[in-house]
C-alpha cells in the first residue's frame, strides 16, 4: 500500500480510508508518553495458561454434550415407542440448532463480553438437561424441544473460548493456546459415547443427562469464581475494570490479573462499531463456495457414520451391551485426536515446501515481489495432499460399511474407524485453514458460513441416515455416501484452478491488502 494513502498514529501505518482497520479490538494497544507502550496482555503466562485451562474446560461441552447421546439412541427408541428415525430427527435437530446458534451468541460476546456469554451458555445447558432428564416417555414432541435448547447452550462454548485466546494473545503464542485449548473439544467425541454407555447400562438413560447438569453446572460456577472479562473492547489489556455489576462483569475470586493495580493504561476511546457486513455474501465467491460445498458433503458423511453406530453396531454385535458400545466410539474419537494433531504439522510442512520450491524457481528480485503479491499458489499449497486424505477417507467408509455387511470380527470395522476419524478430521481441518486463508480479515463470517453449511449438510444425513440404511443395507449405505465425496471431489481442482483469479478479484474491490505467504 503507497505510503501517501496512510497515516501514522502510535507508531503504527494506518490506512487514512480503512475504518475497518482503526481501533482493531483484538490488537487494541495503547501508548503513554511517561511508560511507553503498554503489553499486549497483563497477564503473566502463568496466569494465560490457567485460562486456557478454564475455557477449554467449557470447550468440552459442545462435542460432549452431542457425543454422550449417542449410545441411548436405540434406548430411547424403545422407551418413547419411537422409530430410529424419529430419534435421529432429535440429533438433527440438535445439529441444526448447533449450526446457528453460535451466530447469536457470538455477536453478543462482542458486545457484551465474553464471560457472561460463557456462562449464560452453560447455565442454559444445565437448565435443558434438568428438563431432559425429568421428561415423559409419552412426550416425544418435549424431547425434541428441549435438545433444541441444548444446542442452543452448548454450541457457541468453542467459539467463545476462541474469541477468548485472541484477546489474551499475541499471534507468536497463539498457536500454542490453540493447540492445549482444543484438546477439550477433542477429548469430548472420544470420551462422550463411553460416559453415555457406562451411564445408561449401570443406572439408567436419565443418567446421561443428570450427568451433563451437573457438570455444566459446575464449570459455570468455576468461570463465575475465576474467569476475567477480557473483551478488549471493555478491558483494553485487561488492566481497566470491566463495567456492571461484580458477579456478572468480575470474577469472585480475582486473582488473575493483579498486574492491573500497576498498569498506566488510559481508558478506551469510544469504539467505533464496523459496519455490518452479511456474511452469507461470501457465499457469492466461488472459490469460497465450492470449498464449503466440500467440506460440507466430507462433514455430512462423518455425521452419517458417527450416529447410526450404536445402531448398526448393536443389530450386528447383539452381544454387546451400552457400555462395550459406548467404548466402541473410541476407535471414531481416538483416530479424530491423531487426526487433528497430525494434519496440522502435515500441513505446514507441506505449505513450507511449496514455498521454498516456488522461491528457488526465482530470482531475488521476483522473489521479492512474489511476497509482495498475491501470486503465491495458495490453494496448492493447502490442497495439494487433498486427493490422497479424500482417497483414504473413501476407502475407511467403505471398507467399514462393508465389514459390518459381512459381520467380519468386531476388530475390523473398529480399526476402520479409526481411519474414519484420521482422514475426516484431516480432510476438514485442512479446507477450513484454506477458507481462512482465503479471507484473513474475515475470518468470523467465513466461519459463520462453513459452521452453517457443514450443520445444514449434516443435520440432512443424520435425518435420512436411517431411512438409506433400512433398503439398502450397511455395505451399499456407505458406498453411496462415499460416492458422494467422489462425485464432490472435483471441486478442489476447481479451486485450485480459479482460486487466483477470485482472489485477485476480491483484492482488487478491496482496494488491497495483505499478501497470504
Amino acid at each position: 500500500m503507497p505510503l501517501d494513502d496512510t497515516k501514522r498514529d502510535s507508531g503504527k501505518i494506518i490506512p487514512k480510508d480503512d475504518p475497518d482497520l482503526k481501533l482493531d479490538d483484538s490488537e487494541f494497544q495503547e501508548t503513554s508518553e511517561e511508560s511507553g507502550p503498554e503489553p499486549h496482555s497483563i497477564y503473566t503466562a502463568r496466569e494465560k495458561w490457567f485460562i486456557v485451562a478454564l475455557i477449554g474446560f467449557g470447550g468440552l461441552f459442545s462435542p460432549l454434550s452431542s457425543n454422550i447421546y449417542l449410545p441411548v439412541i436405540p434406548i430411547l427408541s424403545g422407551v418413547f415407542h419411537k422409530s430410529i428415525e424419529s430419534i435421529n430427527l432429535t440429533v438433527t435437530m440438535y445439529i441444526v440448532f448447533q449450526g446457528l446458534t453460535p451466530m447469536f451468541w457470538g455477536t453478543l460476546a462482542d458486545s457484551y463480553g465474553r464471560r457472561l456469554m460463557f456462562i449464560a451458555c452453560l447455565l442454559l445447558l444445565a437448565v435443558s438437561c434438568i428438563g431432559l432428564a425429568l421428561i415423559p416417555t409419552n412426550d416425544y414432541w418435549l424431547l425434541l424441544f428441549l435438545r433444541c435448547f441444548q444446542a442452543a447452550g452448548s454450541a457457541s462454548t468453542i467459539a467463545l473460548g476462541a474469541g477468548v485466546i485472541g484477546d489474551i494473545s499475541e499471534s507468536a503464542e497463539r498457536a500454542g493456546f490453540f493447540g492445549v485449548y482444543n484438546v477439550g473439544p477433542m477429548v469430548g467425541p472420544a470420551i462422550g459415547p463411553v460416559l453415555g454407555g457406562v451411564l445408561a447400562d449401570k443406572l439408567d438413560w436419565r443418567s446421561v443427562f443428570w450427568f451433563l447438569c451437573i457438570a455444566s453446572a459446575a464449570c459455570a460456577l468455576v468461570l463465575i469464581l475465576f474467569l476475567p472479562e477480557t473483551l478488549r473492547a471493555l478491558v483494553g489489556n485487561g488492566s481497566i475494570p470491566p463495567p456492571g455489576p461484580p458477579l456478572i462483569a468480575r470474577p469472585l475470586l480475582p486473582f488473575i490479573g493483579r498486574r492491573r493495580e500497576n498498569s498506566t493504561q488510559a481508558p478506551l476511546p469510544s469504539r467505533r462499531h464496523k459496519p455490518f457486513r452479511n456474511p452469507l455474501r461470501l457465499l457469492l465467491n466461488l472459490d469460497i463456495l465450492f470449498l464449503l460445498l466440500f467440506n460440507g458433503v466430507i462433514c455430512a458423511v462423518f455425521y452419517g457414520v458417527n450416529a447410526s453406530i450404536a445402531t448398526v453396531f448393536q443389530e450386528t454385535y447383539p452381544q454387546l451391551g451400552e457400555t462395550e458400545l459406548g467404548l466402541c466410539f473410541l476407535a471414531i474419537g481416538g483416530g479424530m485426536l491423531i487426526g487433528s494433531a497430525g494434519s496440522g504439522k502435515l500441513l505446514d510442512w507441506d505449505y513450507q515446501r511449496v514455498k521454498r520450491s516456488m522461491l528457488a524457481s526465482q530470482t531475488s528480485e521476483k522473489s521479492a515481489n512474489l511476497k509482495e503479491s498475491y501470486a503465491f499458489p495458495i490453494e496448492q499449497a493447502r490442497m495439494r495432499l487433498m486427493p490422497i486424505l479424500v482417497v483414504f477417507y473413501i476407502a475407511s467408509c467403505t471398507g467399514y460399511g462393508w465389514c459390518i455387511q459381512k459381520k467380519v470380527s468386531l476388530a475390523g470395522p473398529l480399526i476402520l474407524l479409526i481411519g474414519v476419524g484420521i482422514f475426516s478430521i484431516a480432510v476438514m481441518n485442512t479446507t477450513q485453514t484454506l477458507i481462512l486463508d482465503l479471507v484473513p480479515g474475515q475470518g468470523s463470517s467465513v466461519t459463520a458460513c462453513n459452521n452453517l453449511v457443514r450443520c445444514g449438510l449434516g443435520a440432512t444425513m443424520v435425518a435420512c441416515i436411517q431411512l438409506i440404511l433400512t433398503p439398502l443395507g450397511v455395505g451399499w449405505t456407505y458406498t453411496l455416501l462415499s460416492g458422494m465425496c467422489v462425485a464432490t471431489s472435483p471441486l478442489i481442482y476447481v479451486v485450485m484452478r480459479i482460486g487466483p483469479g477470485c482472489r485477485a478479484k476480491r483484492r482488487r474491490r478491496s482496494g488491497g491488502g495483505e499478501a497470504i505467504f
